[in-house]
């Protein structure tokens, strides 16, 4: 994956498109070093974090990069998450070369930013129809999140855990969320693939973005049950775009979703419609 600059057309439309940009913000492979499993490229890490990795058992240079045996992936993160280079999350995900390859090993999930390997998550567009027109709802992250706490999130977004599909995370991370029926969940309508490489504080985040519309009746109400989000609430779509184009209340890969939707709807127009689409596109 590799960044991809907007263009000229889409740098004049800065409200929406910087978050775009914002989101594709890594240079690949730049600086960074590979980490080679069965021969394929599952990772890029930078060479500080290369050197730490070199002095582990189980990794051997494998130029220009390094290499580590499919079995040994999981027990040397643990081993660097000892060492304080990141914080381990006790949840494992699949690693593959590329999104839609099959598994080579798996890893904690607070290890892929370090190690630059790719992840899969899925996102959902919580939407209420009703007669003065189409309603958002909103979730507002917890504030002891250790990432981006107190940001606006969709009513439900998660990464997919090693050994489930992306239809069977939205539905658990649907009911554990946002307590939302499971048969209600399952009527989600896959709308939506957005890639993009990013540095962030903890690291390189490689995601693949899975985006879903989720039809919920009017009487329904979104209530939080594992203590991620603080809470819920109906926004008209105006009110969404206008948040998203002013500034950065939503969390960072939200606002590529949502802006997916506001091309979908119809609420961007024009030669900006076309420059933000083009944007999306190219991840």
């Amino acid at each position: 994956m590799s960044v991809h600059v907007a263009s000229a057309a889409a740098e004049g439309q800065g409200g929406l498109t910087r978050h775009i940009r914002a989101c594709r913000s890594a240079i690949l492979p730049g600086r960074r070093v590979p980490l080679r499993i069965d021969g394929a490229v599952v990772g890029w890490m930078t060479p500080e974090f290369a050197t730490a990795l070199a002095g582990q058992p189980w990794v051997t240079a494998e130029p220009p990069g390094l290499a580590v045996a499919p079995a040994q992936l999981e027990p040397l993160a643990a081993a660097l998450a000892a060492a304080g280079w990141f914080r381990w999350r006790a949840e494992a995900f699949d690693v593959r070369a590329d999104p839609d390859g099959p598994v080579l090993a798996r890893i904690d999930r607070g290890a892929l930013p370090s190690f630059g390997i790719g992840a899969v998550g899925v996102h959902v567009n919580g939407l209420v129809e009703r007669p003065d027109g189409t309603w958002l709802w909103v979730a507002r992250r917890a504030a002891d999140k250790a990432l981006d706490p107190g940001k606006l999130d969709h009513i439900v977004a998660g990464g997919v855990p090693a050994g489930l599909t992306p239809a069977q995370t939205l539905v658990k991370e649907a009911a554990e969320e946002a307590s939302i029926p499971a048969a209600l969940a399952a009527r989600a309508v896959p709308v939506a693939r957005i890639d993009y490489a990013m540095e962030r504080p903890e690291g390189l985040r490689r995601d693949r973005i899975l985006a879903y519309d989720l039809a919920l009746p009017e009487e329904f109400a979104p209530r939080a049950a594992d203590g991620e989000v603080a809470g819920f609430e109906l926004w008209s779509l105006a009110r969404a775009l206008e948040t998203v184009r002013a500034g950065d209340a939503f969390k960072f890969n939200v606002n590529l979703v949502l802006i997916d939707l506001f091309l979908r709807r119809g609420l961007v127009a024009g030669a900006e419609a076309a420059a933000l689409r083009a944007a999306l596109d190219q991840g």
